[in-house]
């Protein structure tokens, strides 16, 4: 409980300077050769996610360490997820984005949600993993993903990585999202309060581990709620896309029953004309200050060199790749 808290407290006050509008842009280095891997005076914004997520909370932990260690004040703000941070990194609400792999891939490849539309967008680093983390009320009848028919189940904020998993993740049971399932659009907060009143059997979020709201569902209904085994949907979700995988939810994570799950990266992105010499900085901070950001949350002890570059498909940007070497 006490970590929980911690974590949330953490959230909310490194959120406090994330509420600002439009970013001030900075000037873009002149092409050719390696620029100067020093970050420019300036200001940037950082989309997250829901207030309830990893990424709110490490969004806010690195506006943070920027602010604290370079040049650029930055500041960090509560979106929708993937979709939402993507299109509005690409209008320019926002210069950096945390994102899911296989959302971004739908972007530069111009599919899914960005159908003829490919966005000119890099990546920074991969960083830690989100694990699907479906959560159902033991007496909902619920032991896999075809078994949601008739029930109903949140499937994350519109916009966000979470709807896209779970749409997929529905249509791999033969589902349809719109009409086999009373699907709740809804961010964590909502979500929990539905799980705790009874009117949600069960949800579908994609996150890091732990994720806060998730401990806060499963602390408050002790023994009434449980993790559900998706991997037999692995080899179909692998024919969408090869960025899945499977790990498992340890027990400890939330006091439930160990439970293998499927996982997908996640990205740090710019937009491809993201001034190299920040961009080359700002990776190089992403590792060097390491230790604060786990600090923040536990996560980030997943963000490791040895897969920093591998965002295929999309493109590492040239001031990450002067970063990473």
């Amino acid at each position: 409980m006490l970590r929980k808290y911690a974590i949330g407290a953490i959230a909310l006050a490194l959120a406090v300077s994330g509420c600002g509008g439009k970013r001030t842009p900075t000037t873009p280095n002149a092409s050719g050769g390696d620029a100067p891997c020093e970050a420019s005076e300036g200001r940037v914004t950082i989309a997250t996610g829901n207030s309830g997520g990893v990424y709110f909370v490490l969004g806010g932990g690195l506006a943070k360490v920027i602010s604290d260690n370079t040049k650029l004040k930055a500041s960090a703000s509560e979106t929708g997820a993937s979709v939402q941070n993507i299109q509005q990194l690409s209008d320019g609400t926002y210069d950096i984005a945390f994102s899911l792999a296989d959302t971004a891939a739908d972007a530069v490849n111009g599919k899914g949600a960005f159908e003829g539309k490919p966005q000119k967008v890099s990546a920074l680093s991969r960083i830690y993993p989100n694990y699907t983390q479906v959560l159902v009320r033991t007496d909902s009848g619920i032991n896999s993903i075809a078994d949601m028919k008739g029930k109903r189940i949140s499937t994350g904020s519109p916009k966000s990585g979470t709807e896209v998993i779970a749409g997929r993740l529905l249509k791999t049971a033969g589902l349809n999202i719109d009409s086999d399932v009373a699907a709740q659009r809804l961010d964590l907060t909502k979500t929990a309060d539905g799980m705790k009143d009874g009117s949600i059997d069960g949800l579908i979020w994609s996150g890091g581990l732990p994720t806060p709201q998730i401990t806060d569902i499963s602390t408050s209904l002790k023994g009434k709620v449980k993790l559900i085994d998706i991997t037999p949907q692995l080899d179909k979700m692998k024919e969408i896309s090869k960025v899945y995988d499977t790990a498992p939810i340890p027990a400890a994570t939330y006091g439930l029953a160990e439970t293998p799950t499927i996982v997908v990266p996640n990205l740090l992105l710019v937009k491809d004309d993201f001034p190299v010499s920040n961009a080359c900085a700002l990776t190089k901070l992403l590792f060097n200050k390491k230790a604060d950001l786990e600090k923040v949350h536990p996560a980030a002890k997943d963000i490791t060199m040895d897969k920093a570059r591998d965002s295929d498909p999309v493109p590492l940007h040239p001031g990450a790749k002067q970063a990473l070497g």
